[in-house]
């Protein structure tokens, strides 16, 4: 038995948030995105037993998910849908790096939680960096060939201060951006209570998108606008075209429309419309208004924002 057999390592990948580019970053469209303060964890511990024994932990240090797998062939006993993802994740591994889990002693993996699953920060990506670094293997390749997605996410795990990102011939183009806005004391982050799911939103764009007049070059502006946006209301203005712009290609209705029209301020989705965090950009404090419309996760930029 070697030494190795009794260390831990842990690894740490950030949570994402896309400020604008939402869908269209899928076909080449600049994007502005921020890594969070919330992430994710994954520490692996060496064992005797050849079989990965796993666990994963909410941010409330409570486990939500528990399971063995072989070494062999990553089976298990379990028949659930984080099973058949982890066991996805793990073969894509292994066939990106043949010489990843091909000793005979197995692991234990724990995995934590900065934030709850369902505010949509990146449960997966954040789980896909770090077995990729665990790995030794491309992320994005990871993901790929797992959940697929424009590779944004991946991208905020790995970079600690906002970034421009775009597909430039379908591969990652990543640059870090000074985002610091004089006025990003009036940004917040608002959770609609609802969980959407990003696979489901890519198909309706690609399905709506097919019929509407589509200009990357406006995209493309609207984001550089908005990182170099010095005072609040130019950039509310930007957040309300985007918004006009990305409804107009995906047929959908902007989320101020559908539930604060009478909010004084502007509101902006941020990923898959219809869930998960919207940005708000007001002069005063939003959170009595939210509050008062039974939402109750409002997060400041700041506490939100690596």
């Amino acid at each position: 038995m070697s030494l190795f057999m009794f260390d831990s390592n842990t690894f740490y990948s950030n949570g994402k948030l896309l400020i604008s580019g939402e869908y269209v970053v899928l076909d080449g469209a600049v994007s502005l995105a921020v890594p969070t303060k919330y992430g994710q964890s994954l520490s692996i511990t060496p064992i005797a037993e050849s079989k990965i024994i796993w666990t994963s932990y909410d941010h409330e240090n409570h486990i939500w998910f528990e399971g063995t797998f072989s070494l062999e062939n990553f089976s298990t006993e379990e028949d659930n849908d984080i099973s058949k993802r982890i066991i996805q994740i793990l073969k894509a591994a292994k066939t990106l790096n043949p010489q990843f889990l091909s000793a005979s002693e197995g692991f234990e993996i724990k995995t934590r939680l900065d934030f709850p699953r369902n505010w949509g920060l990146g449960t997966s990506s954040t789980l896909i960096n770090n077995i990729a670094h665990w790995a030794n293997i491309d992320a994005y390749q990871l993901l790929e060939q797992t959940f697929g997605g424009s590779g944004y996410d991946i991208a905020c795990a790995e970079n600690d201060t906002p970034i421009r990102y775009q597909l430039l011939k379908k591969k990652p183009a990543v640059k870090q951006v000074d985002f610091n806005p004089p006025f990003k004391k009036n940004l917040y982050f608002v959770h609609l209570n609802k969980k959407q799911n990003s696979r489901e939103g890519i198909k309706h764009y690609k399905e709506a998108k097919s019929t509407s007049q589509f200009s990357m070059e406006t995209i493309n502006n609207i984001t550089s606008k908005m990182i170099r946006a010095t005072k609040l209301e130019e950039f509310q203005e930007l957040m309300q075209f985007h918004e006009d712009y990305i409804s107009e290609i995906t047929k959908q209705t902007p989320v101020k429309d559908v539930y604060f029209q009478d909010f004084d301020g502007a509101i902006k989705s941020l990923g898959a419309w219809g869930g998960d965090f919207v940005l708000v950009a007001s002069e005063k404090d939003p959170t009595p208004y939210f509050k008062a419309k039974k939402f109750e996760t409002i997060i400041s930029y700041e506490d939100m924002v690596l």
